[in-house]
Protein backbone atom coordinates (compact mmCIF):
# COMPACT_ATOMS: atom_id res chain seq x y z
CA UNK A 1 0.00 0.00 0.00
CA UNK A 2 1.37 3.44 -0.95
CA UNK A 3 2.33 5.91 1.76
CA UNK A 4 -0.69 8.17 1.07
CA UNK A 5 -3.05 5.18 1.24
CA UNK A 6 -1.41 4.02 4.45
CA UNK A 7 -1.98 7.42 6.05
CA UNK A 8 -5.62 7.41 4.98
CA UNK A 9 -6.12 3.88 6.29
CA UNK A 10 -4.49 4.90 9.58
CA UNK A 11 -6.95 7.81 9.80
CA UNK A 12 -9.84 5.44 9.12
CA UNK A 13 -8.58 3.12 11.87
CA UNK A 14 -8.37 6.00 14.37
CA UNK A 15 -11.91 7.04 13.45
CA UNK A 16 -13.15 3.48 13.88
CA UNK A 17 -11.44 3.35 17.29
CA UNK A 18 -13.54 6.37 18.30
CA UNK A 19 -16.64 4.67 16.93
CA UNK A 20 -15.91 1.61 19.06
CA UNK A 21 -15.71 3.83 22.14
CA UNK A 22 -19.02 5.48 21.20
CA UNK A 23 -20.78 2.16 20.68
CA UNK A 24 -19.52 0.52 23.87
CA UNK A 25 -20.13 3.58 26.00
CA UNK A 26 -23.80 3.18 26.87
CA UNK A 27 -23.56 -0.53 27.63
CA UNK A 28 -20.47 0.01 29.80
CA UNK A 29 -21.93 2.83 31.88
CA UNK A 30 -25.54 1.59 31.94
CA UNK A 31 -25.31 -0.08 35.38
CA UNK A 32 -23.91 3.18 36.82
CA UNK A 33 -26.62 5.25 35.10
CA UNK A 34 -29.32 2.87 36.34
CA UNK A 35 -28.03 3.25 39.89
CA UNK A 36 -27.42 7.00 39.75
CA UNK A 37 -30.60 8.02 37.93
CA UNK A 38 -32.94 5.22 39.11
CA UNK A 39 -33.62 4.04 35.55
CA UNK A 40 -35.49 0.90 34.49
CA UNK A 41 -34.71 -1.46 31.63
CA UNK A 42 -37.49 0.12 29.58
CA UNK A 43 -35.86 3.54 29.90
CA UNK A 44 -32.53 2.02 28.92
CA UNK A 45 -34.21 0.67 25.80
CA UNK A 46 -35.41 4.21 24.98
CA UNK A 47 -31.82 5.47 25.20
CA UNK A 48 -30.69 2.83 22.70
CA UNK A 49 -33.61 3.83 20.49
CA UNK A 50 -32.57 7.50 20.51
CA UNK A 51 -28.92 6.62 19.90
CA UNK A 52 -29.71 4.47 16.90
CA UNK A 53 -32.36 6.80 15.49
CA UNK A 54 -29.71 9.52 15.23
CA UNK A 55 -27.24 7.07 13.69
CA UNK A 56 -29.90 6.12 11.15
CA UNK A 57 -30.29 9.77 10.15
CA UNK A 58 -26.52 10.11 9.84
CA UNK A 59 -26.23 7.01 7.64
CA UNK A 60 -28.87 8.20 5.19
CA UNK A 61 -27.22 11.60 4.81
CA UNK A 62 -23.48 11.03 5.29
CA UNK A 63 -23.07 8.11 2.86
CA UNK A 64 -24.45 9.87 -0.25
CA UNK A 65 -22.67 13.08 0.82
CA UNK A 66 -19.33 11.24 0.80
CA UNK A 67 -19.89 10.12 -2.80
CA UNK A 68 -20.70 13.66 -3.90
CA UNK A 69 -18.56 15.92 -1.71
CA UNK A 70 -15.80 13.78 -0.18
CA UNK A 71 -14.62 12.71 3.26
CA UNK A 72 -13.23 15.78 5.03
CA UNK A 73 -16.40 17.30 6.53
CA UNK A 74 -17.90 14.09 8.00
CA UNK A 75 -14.50 12.87 9.23
CA UNK A 76 -14.18 16.13 11.19
CA UNK A 77 -17.80 16.55 12.29
CA UNK A 78 -18.22 13.04 13.71
CA UNK A 79 -15.60 13.33 16.50
CA UNK A 80 -16.78 16.84 17.42
CA UNK A 81 -20.37 15.69 17.91
CA UNK A 82 -19.20 12.71 19.95
CA UNK A 83 -17.16 15.02 22.18
CA UNK A 84 -20.18 17.26 22.82
CA UNK A 85 -22.32 14.23 23.67
CA UNK A 86 -19.79 12.85 26.15
CA UNK A 87 -19.66 16.19 27.95
CA UNK A 88 -23.47 16.26 28.20
CA UNK A 89 -23.60 12.73 29.62
CA UNK A 90 -20.99 13.66 32.22
CA UNK A 91 -23.14 16.57 33.38
CA UNK A 92 -26.54 14.79 33.24
CA UNK A 93 -28.52 14.64 36.48
CA UNK A 94 -31.77 13.15 35.15
CA UNK A 95 -32.93 10.68 32.52
CA UNK A 96 -34.43 13.43 30.31
CA UNK A 97 -31.00 15.08 30.00
CA UNK A 98 -29.54 11.91 28.52
CA UNK A 99 -31.84 11.91 25.48
CA UNK A 100 -30.27 14.90 23.62
CA UNK A 101 -26.84 13.52 24.48
CA UNK A 102 -27.78 10.19 22.87
CA UNK A 103 -28.97 11.99 19.73
CA UNK A 104 -25.67 13.85 19.39
CA UNK A 105 -23.70 10.72 20.16
CA UNK A 106 -25.66 8.73 17.60
CA UNK A 107 -25.26 11.23 14.76
CA UNK A 108 -21.58 11.66 15.49
CA UNK A 109 -21.11 7.89 15.71
CA UNK A 110 -22.97 7.40 12.43
CA UNK A 111 -20.59 9.82 10.72
CA UNK A 112 -17.57 8.02 12.21
CA UNK A 113 -18.88 4.66 11.03
CA UNK A 114 -19.82 5.70 7.50
CA UNK A 115 -16.59 7.56 6.78
CA UNK A 116 -14.17 4.97 8.15
CA UNK A 117 -15.81 2.01 6.41
CA UNK A 118 -16.35 3.77 3.07
CA UNK A 119 -12.80 5.13 3.00
CA UNK A 120 -11.36 1.69 3.75
CA UNK A 121 -13.50 0.05 1.07
CA UNK A 122 -12.48 2.65 -1.51
CA UNK A 123 -8.78 2.06 -0.81
CA UNK A 124 -8.98 -1.65 -1.80
CA UNK A 125 -10.26 -2.89 -5.16
CA UNK A 126 -10.03 -6.70 -4.79
CA UNK A 127 -13.07 -8.27 -3.04
CA UNK A 128 -11.10 -10.52 -0.71
CA UNK A 129 -8.63 -7.77 0.20
CA UNK A 130 -11.54 -5.39 0.76
CA UNK A 131 -13.22 -7.82 3.18
CA UNK A 132 -9.88 -8.49 4.88
CA UNK A 133 -9.18 -4.76 5.27
CA UNK A 134 -12.67 -4.13 6.66
CA UNK A 135 -12.16 -6.92 9.21
CA UNK A 136 -8.82 -5.34 10.15
CA UNK A 137 -10.60 -1.99 10.48
CA UNK A 138 -13.05 -3.76 12.76
CA UNK A 139 -10.14 -4.62 15.05
CA UNK A 140 -9.94 -0.93 15.91
CA UNK A 141 -13.65 -0.90 16.62
CA UNK A 142 -12.93 -3.76 19.01
CA UNK A 143 -10.06 -1.84 20.61
CA UNK A 144 -12.31 1.13 21.27
CA UNK A 145 -15.14 -1.04 22.50
CA UNK A 146 -12.69 -2.94 24.71
CA UNK A 147 -11.13 0.22 26.10
CA UNK A 148 -14.34 1.82 27.37
CA UNK A 149 -15.65 -0.97 29.68
CA UNK A 150 -12.09 -1.58 30.86
CA UNK A 151 -11.72 2.06 31.88
CA UNK A 152 -15.16 2.01 33.47
CA UNK A 153 -14.27 -1.07 35.52
CA UNK A 154 -11.01 0.49 36.68
CA UNK A 155 -11.92 4.12 37.27
CA UNK A 156 -15.62 4.62 38.05
CA UNK A 157 -15.52 3.29 41.60
CA UNK A 158 -12.37 5.34 42.30
CA UNK A 159 -12.87 8.66 40.50
CA UNK A 160 -16.47 8.62 39.28
CA UNK A 161 -17.89 8.62 35.76
CA UNK A 162 -17.63 12.31 34.78
CA UNK A 163 -13.79 12.62 34.62
CA UNK A 164 -13.64 9.61 32.31
CA UNK A 165 -16.26 11.09 30.00
CA UNK A 166 -14.61 14.51 29.88
CA UNK A 167 -11.20 12.98 29.13
CA UNK A 168 -12.66 10.92 26.30
CA UNK A 169 -14.34 14.04 24.91
CA UNK A 170 -10.97 15.81 24.79
CA UNK A 171 -9.53 12.88 22.82
CA UNK A 172 -12.36 13.18 20.29
CA UNK A 173 -11.56 16.87 19.76
CA UNK A 174 -7.92 15.99 19.00
CA UNK A 175 -9.09 13.35 16.52
CA UNK A 176 -11.27 15.92 14.73
CA UNK A 177 -8.27 18.23 14.32
CA UNK A 178 -6.16 15.39 12.89
CA UNK A 179 -8.90 14.36 10.45
CA UNK A 180 -9.32 17.94 9.22
CA UNK A 181 -5.61 18.03 8.27
CA UNK A 182 -5.73 14.89 6.04
CA UNK A 183 -5.77 14.90 2.21
CA UNK A 184 -8.61 12.73 0.88
CA UNK A 185 -9.50 11.22 -2.51
CA UNK A 186 -11.69 13.27 -4.85
CA UNK A 187 -15.43 12.50 -4.67
CA UNK A 188 -16.50 9.66 -6.95
CA UNK A 189 -17.78 11.15 -10.22
CA UNK A 190 -20.07 8.15 -10.76
CA UNK A 191 -22.19 9.24 -7.80
CA UNK A 192 -23.00 12.70 -9.20
CA UNK A 193 -26.25 11.62 -10.78
CA UNK A 194 -28.79 12.98 -8.28
CA UNK A 195 -31.02 11.18 -5.83
CA UNK A 196 -32.61 8.81 -8.36
CA UNK A 197 -29.64 6.45 -8.28
CA UNK A 198 -29.78 6.33 -4.50
CA UNK A 199 -33.41 5.21 -4.49
CA UNK A 200 -32.78 2.68 -7.27
CA UNK A 201 -30.14 1.16 -5.03
CA UNK A 202 -32.67 1.08 -2.19
CA UNK A 203 -34.85 -1.30 -4.22
CA UNK A 204 -32.00 -3.50 -5.45
CA UNK A 205 -32.54 -7.13 -4.41
CA UNK A 206 -28.94 -7.72 -3.36
CA UNK A 207 -28.77 -4.50 -1.34
CA UNK A 208 -31.99 -5.47 0.44
CA UNK A 209 -30.63 -8.92 1.30
CA UNK A 210 -27.38 -7.49 2.64
CA UNK A 211 -29.40 -4.91 4.57
CA UNK A 212 -31.70 -7.53 6.10
CA UNK A 213 -28.68 -9.53 7.23
CA UNK A 214 -27.11 -6.47 8.83
CA UNK A 215 -30.47 -5.55 10.43
CA UNK A 216 -30.23 -8.63 12.63
CA UNK A 217 -26.46 -8.50 13.06
CA UNK A 218 -26.39 -4.88 14.18
CA UNK A 219 -29.42 -5.41 16.40
CA UNK A 220 -27.70 -8.31 18.11
CA UNK A 221 -24.41 -6.44 18.53
CA UNK A 222 -26.19 -3.50 20.16
CA UNK A 223 -28.33 -5.81 22.27
CA UNK A 224 -25.42 -7.89 23.52
CA UNK A 225 -22.99 -5.00 23.98
CA UNK A 226 -25.69 -3.04 25.79
CA UNK A 227 -27.17 -5.70 28.06
CA UNK A 228 -24.43 -8.26 28.80
CA UNK A 229 -23.07 -6.36 31.81
CA UNK A 230 -26.58 -5.75 33.14
CA UNK A 231 -27.45 -9.43 32.60
CA UNK A 232 -24.37 -10.55 34.53
CA UNK A 233 -24.97 -8.03 37.32
CA UNK A 234 -28.72 -8.44 37.85
CA UNK A 235 -29.44 -11.87 36.39
CA UNK A 236 -26.30 -13.79 37.37
CA UNK A 237 -25.61 -11.68 40.51
CA UNK A 238 -22.03 -10.70 39.74
CA UNK A 239 -20.64 -7.40 41.00
CA UNK A 240 -20.80 -4.42 38.64
CA UNK A 241 -17.01 -4.32 38.29
CA UNK A 242 -16.80 -8.05 37.43
CA UNK A 243 -19.67 -7.65 34.96
CA UNK A 244 -17.86 -4.74 33.31
CA UNK A 245 -14.63 -6.74 33.01
CA UNK A 246 -16.60 -9.63 31.51
CA UNK A 247 -18.05 -7.26 28.92
CA UNK A 248 -14.45 -6.33 28.16
CA UNK A 249 -13.80 -9.98 27.24
CA UNK A 250 -16.66 -9.81 24.73
CA UNK A 251 -15.01 -6.93 22.88
CA UNK A 252 -11.54 -8.49 23.24
CA UNK A 253 -12.77 -11.66 21.54
CA UNK A 254 -14.22 -9.59 18.68
CA UNK A 255 -10.84 -7.91 18.30
CA UNK A 256 -8.92 -11.20 18.17
CA UNK A 257 -11.38 -12.76 15.72
CA UNK A 258 -11.20 -9.83 13.32
CA UNK A 259 -7.42 -9.95 13.37
CA UNK A 260 -7.71 -13.61 12.33
CA UNK A 261 -10.34 -13.00 9.64
CA UNK A 262 -8.27 -10.11 8.28
CA UNK A 263 -5.74 -12.73 7.22
CA UNK A 264 -7.92 -15.76 6.53
CA UNK A 265 -10.37 -13.96 4.25
CA UNK A 266 -7.68 -13.52 1.62
CA UNK A 267 -7.97 -17.26 1.00
CA UNK A 268 -11.61 -18.23 1.73
CA UNK A 269 -15.07 -17.19 0.56
CA UNK A 270 -16.66 -14.54 2.75
CA UNK A 271 -20.16 -16.01 2.50
CA UNK A 272 -18.99 -19.30 4.03
CA UNK A 273 -17.53 -17.40 6.97
CA UNK A 274 -20.82 -15.56 7.53
CA UNK A 275 -22.85 -18.79 7.54
CA UNK A 276 -20.48 -20.57 9.93
CA UNK A 277 -20.27 -17.56 12.24
CA UNK A 278 -24.06 -17.18 12.43
CA UNK A 279 -24.58 -20.85 13.26
CA UNK A 280 -21.98 -20.77 16.02
CA UNK A 281 -23.26 -17.49 17.47
CA UNK A 282 -26.83 -18.83 17.59
CA UNK A 283 -25.74 -21.81 19.67
CA UNK A 284 -23.55 -19.79 22.05
CA UNK A 285 -26.17 -17.08 22.61
CA UNK A 286 -28.70 -19.76 23.63
CA UNK A 287 -26.17 -21.10 26.12
CA UNK A 288 -25.53 -17.64 27.56
CA UNK A 289 -29.22 -16.79 27.97
CA UNK A 290 -29.79 -20.10 29.79
CA UNK A 291 -26.52 -20.04 31.76
CA UNK A 292 -26.89 -22.17 34.91
CA UNK A 293 -24.00 -20.58 36.84
CA UNK A 294 -21.87 -17.42 36.95
CA UNK A 295 -18.76 -19.24 35.73
CA UNK A 296 -20.56 -20.70 32.73
CA UNK A 297 -22.03 -17.31 31.80
CA UNK A 298 -18.65 -15.59 32.02
CA UNK A 299 -17.10 -18.29 29.81
CA UNK A 300 -19.80 -17.85 27.13
CA UNK A 301 -19.30 -14.08 26.79
CA UNK A 302 -15.94 -14.10 24.91
CA UNK A 303 -16.97 -17.15 22.87
CA UNK A 304 -20.02 -15.25 21.69
CA UNK A 305 -17.90 -12.24 20.74
CA UNK A 306 -15.55 -14.45 18.73
CA UNK A 307 -18.45 -16.16 16.97
CA UNK A 308 -20.18 -13.02 15.70
CA UNK A 309 -17.10 -10.90 14.93
CA UNK A 310 -16.68 -11.59 11.22
CA UNK A 311 -20.27 -11.17 10.08
CA UNK A 312 -20.61 -7.39 9.80
CA UNK A 313 -17.30 -6.40 8.12
CA UNK A 314 -17.34 -9.38 5.76
CA UNK A 315 -20.85 -8.46 4.59
CA UNK A 316 -19.65 -4.90 3.97
CA UNK A 317 -16.73 -6.24 1.96
CA UNK A 318 -19.05 -8.24 -0.29
CA UNK A 319 -21.34 -5.24 -0.77
CA UNK A 320 -18.45 -2.85 -1.39
CA UNK A 321 -17.09 -5.06 -4.15
CA UNK A 322 -20.49 -5.50 -5.76
CA UNK A 323 -21.21 -1.72 -5.77
CA UNK A 324 -17.73 -0.18 -5.88
CA UNK A 325 -18.75 2.93 -7.86
CA UNK A 326 -21.45 3.85 -5.33
CA UNK A 327 -19.89 2.63 -2.11
CA UNK A 328 -20.89 5.64 -0.01
CA UNK A 329 -24.55 5.46 -0.96
CA UNK A 330 -24.69 1.67 -0.63
CA UNK A 331 -22.94 1.71 2.72
CA UNK A 332 -25.31 4.47 3.83
CA UNK A 333 -28.31 2.32 2.95
CA UNK A 334 -26.81 -0.75 4.61
CA UNK A 335 -25.96 1.19 7.76
CA UNK A 336 -29.49 2.60 7.80
CA UNK A 337 -30.99 -0.88 7.65
CA UNK A 338 -28.46 -2.16 10.17
CA UNK A 339 -29.23 0.65 12.57
CA UNK A 340 -32.94 0.04 12.22
CA UNK A 341 -32.11 -3.34 13.72
CA UNK A 342 -29.92 -1.60 16.28
CA UNK A 343 -32.92 0.50 17.29
CA UNK A 344 -35.48 -2.27 17.21
CA UNK A 345 -33.94 -5.36 18.80
CA UNK A 346 -32.50 -3.69 21.96
CA UNK A 347 -35.79 -1.83 22.45
CA UNK A 348 -37.80 -5.07 22.12
CA UNK A 349 -35.33 -6.83 24.40
CA UNK A 350 -35.65 -4.10 27.03
CA UNK A 351 -39.44 -4.33 27.00
CA UNK A 352 -39.29 -8.12 27.38
CA UNK A 353 -36.93 -7.63 30.32
CA UNK A 354 -39.43 -5.32 32.00
CA UNK A 355 -42.27 -7.82 31.44
CA UNK A 356 -40.41 -11.01 32.37
CA UNK A 357 -36.72 -10.92 33.27
CA UNK A 358 -33.27 -10.06 31.98
CA UNK A 359 -32.99 -13.63 30.66
CA UNK A 360 -35.90 -12.84 28.34
CA UNK A 361 -33.91 -9.84 27.14
CA UNK A 362 -30.96 -12.06 26.25
CA UNK A 363 -33.15 -14.63 24.50
CA UNK A 364 -33.79 -12.23 21.61
CA UNK A 365 -30.23 -12.67 20.28
CA UNK A 366 -30.46 -16.36 19.20
CA UNK A 367 -33.51 -15.59 17.06
CA UNK A 368 -31.56 -12.88 15.26
CA UNK A 369 -28.63 -15.18 14.52
CA UNK A 370 -30.94 -17.80 13.02
CA UNK A 371 -32.30 -15.15 10.65
CA UNK A 372 -28.74 -14.17 9.68
CA UNK A 373 -27.98 -17.80 8.86
CA UNK A 374 -31.06 -18.06 6.65
CA UNK A 375 -30.42 -14.78 4.79
CA UNK A 376 -26.72 -15.55 4.22
CA UNK A 377 -27.63 -18.93 2.76
CA UNK A 378 -30.18 -17.31 0.44
CA UNK A 379 -27.76 -14.61 -0.73
CA UNK A 380 -25.17 -17.27 -1.49
CA UNK A 381 -27.63 -19.14 -3.72
CA UNK A 382 -28.49 -15.90 -5.55
CA UNK A 383 -24.79 -15.14 -6.12
CA UNK A 384 -24.22 -18.64 -7.55
CA UNK A 385 -27.22 -18.26 -9.87
CA UNK A 386 -25.92 -14.93 -11.14
CA UNK A 387 -22.48 -16.43 -11.85
CA UNK A 388 -24.07 -19.33 -13.76
CA UNK A 389 -26.29 -16.96 -15.77
CA UNK A 390 -23.28 -14.85 -16.77
CA UNK A 391 -21.42 -17.97 -17.75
Amino acid sequence: MAAAQSRLFAGACATMLAFGIVMALLGAILPELVRRLSMGLGQAGHLFLALNLAMLAASLTVGPAIDRFGFRAPMTLGPLLAAAALALIGAAGAFAQLVPAMLLLGFGGGALNATSNTLTADLHSDEKRKSAALNLLGVFFGLGALLMPLLVGVSVERAGLSPLLYGTAAGCVLLALACAAQSYPQPKAAARGGSGGFWRLASNRVVLLFGALLFFQSGNEFLLGGFISTFLASGIKLSESVASFSLTSFWAAILVARLLWGRVLRAIDGRRLIVASAACAAAVSVALAAAPSPGFAVAMVPLLGFSLAGIFPTTLGLAGSRFAAQSGAVFGLLFAMALTGGMTLPWVAGQLGDIWSIRATMSVAPVGFVWILAIASLSGRIARCEVQSKG
